[in-house]
């Protein structure tokens, strides 16, 4: 998707819509404006109230006039965030297959929303039909922003994050024979290869695991034909600056293993390696834009499957770091594959670690699916992630991880269970990822949430890729 400023409010192209966001309590100054001949009288007959997401579609009102498409904003001084992912979609979806390019005007729009609107453009946009047999191909390629708040270099940002976001959103979506642990360390390859002035990747398998002592990440792993890999990208490396480091976790797919799921919805876990594609969706992004900022990759990757090779409830592993996990629960895998690779990302010497992982049903339970859990003990980090949050409209919620909640995780055989039992089930998932931690400053997302849609709109959202982009670029700024 092409995005650019332009300074004319219509242009009679072959192909170019003018859509204009319209505000009932300006809407008779507002069609003044516009090319539409007799307003009043066409007030008149249409009925068009400019009400919240009611649209209007105007075809050839002269020889010399556009197609022209009027978005209600309804009373334009309460417009909220939430409302105009909404009025994008509903702008995408209506011209995607009508317009090769969309000029629209932004200007009954308050100022503080058109970053977030063209933002919400771009991934209103996105489409996934690689495996369907009839493709249905949209021919909308470029937006125009009239009358905006928007500079060149900020919409030079949202590109980046546009593709960014689609790459993370294309990963999520291929299925679990498609993707597994090598398929997502062949793509971080392919991307060093488009990018090799600002890529290094870096890939550990099993039997360099093995060597590690990375036990935990093996307990998952062991139980599938599928072998898992740890892979880093290092963007950036050059820069004498200490990394910020990105882990994600990235289960291709997960049964459970013994402690199997039930089968209704289980199709939905090939989405447990959404917190691995953002990280691709990240780097990406990043070597879209070239943020001046030095930034590691880590994927955990790893297929959990039941097999006789598979680890049992009861097992007891040794983790990199030295502590010993009592296995309770083959489905709390992923604070497995996460612990033994936050161990490792310690050579990197981080400026600070965020890991983002669909870790628990817990936070899906808590918050829904309209903010990502965030959890950190460190105030200033904390902060800094929900600024960055509410900046790109990808918002999270703090939770806590207080030592309060530790022995809830206290095993009578081992240095800790991987699980806490009933309740806090997201908060005790973060304690145990807390104490391997210890070293850096580090703060957890949980996306289990907001990282994938579910029913007929069943697909991969991309999120948090806007969150952690505008954080990396907060920190740039400053």
């Amino acid at each position: 998707m092409k995005l650019n400023i332009t300074s004319h409010a219509f242009e009679k192209q072959n192909g170019t819509f003018h859509v204009s966001l319209v505000d009932e309590e300006q809407l008779q100054q507002q069609l003044q404006t516009l090319a539409i001949t007799q307003p009043d009288q066409w007030l008149e007959l249409s009925q068009y109230k400019a009400k919240f997401d009611e649209t209007q579609l105007l075809i050839q009102q002269s020889n010399h006039a556009p197609a022209l498409f009027l978005v209600g904003l309804g009373k334009a001084r309460a417009i909220a965030g939430h409302k105009l992912i909404k009025l994008a979609h509903s702008i995408i979806k209506s011209l995607q297959n009508k317009a090769e390019k969309i000029i629209l005007d932004l200007s009954a729009l308050p100022q503080q929303f058109h970053y977030h609107f063209a933002l919400a453009l771009t991934q209103a946009s996105y489409s996934f039909n690689q495996y369907k047999s009839k493709k249905t191909e949209t021919i909308l390629q470029e937006i125009s922003f009239f009358a905006s708040h928007l500079s060149t270099t900020q919409l030079a940002f949202i590109a980046a994050i546009h593709k960014g976001q689609n790459f993370t959103r294309d990963l999520g979506n291929q299925p679990g024979n498609i993707c597994f642990p090598e398929y997502l360390a062949e793509q971080a390859l392919v991307l060093a290869q488009e990018f090799p002035d600002l890529l290094k990747v870096t890939i550990l398998d099993e039997k360099d695991m093995a060597e590690l002592g990375m036990n935990a990440f093996l307990a998952v792993s062991q139980g599938s034909e599928r072998p898992g890999r740890v892979v880093i990208l290092e963007y950036s490396a050059q820069l004498e600056q200490k990394p910020v480091v990105l882990v994600g976790k990235g289960v291709t797919f997960d049964t459970g293993g013994i402690s199997i799921k039930p089968a209704a919805g289980m199709d939905e876990m090939k989405f447990d390696m959404c917190g691995a594609a953002t990280v691709l969706g990240v780097i990406r992004a990043l070597c879209e834009s070239r943020l001046a900022i030095k930034v590691v990759g880590a994927l955990a990757c790893a297929e959990n499957m039941p097999s006789g090779k598979a680890t049992r409830p009861g097992d007891i592993v040794t983790t990199l770091s030295g502590q010993t996990v009592e296995i309770l629960n083959t489905d709390a895998e992923g604070r497995l594959v996460l612990c033994d690779t936050l161990t490792y990302i310690q050579r990197y010497d981080p400026e600070l670690v965020i890991d983002i992982a669909t870790l628990t049903g817990a936070c899906v339970v808590a918050l829904g699916q309209v903010v990502s859990g965030l959890f950190s003990a460190d105030n200033t980090l904390a902060n800094d992630l929900i600024e960055a949050g509410e900046q790109s409209f990808d918002r999270v919620w703090r939770l806590p991880v207080m030592e309060d909640y530790q022995e809830l995780l206290d095993s009578p055989v081992a240095d800790m269970g991987n699980i806490g039992g009933r309740f806090g089930g997201a908060i005790t998932a973060a304690c145990f990822l807390h104490r391997f931690t210890q070293e850096y400053r580090w703060a957890h997302l949980d996306i289990a949430g907001t990282a994938w849609l579910q029913g007929a709109q069943k697909g991969a959202t991309g999120r948090p890729v806007p969150l952690l982009m505008q954080f990396l670029a907060n920190r740039v700024q400053d």
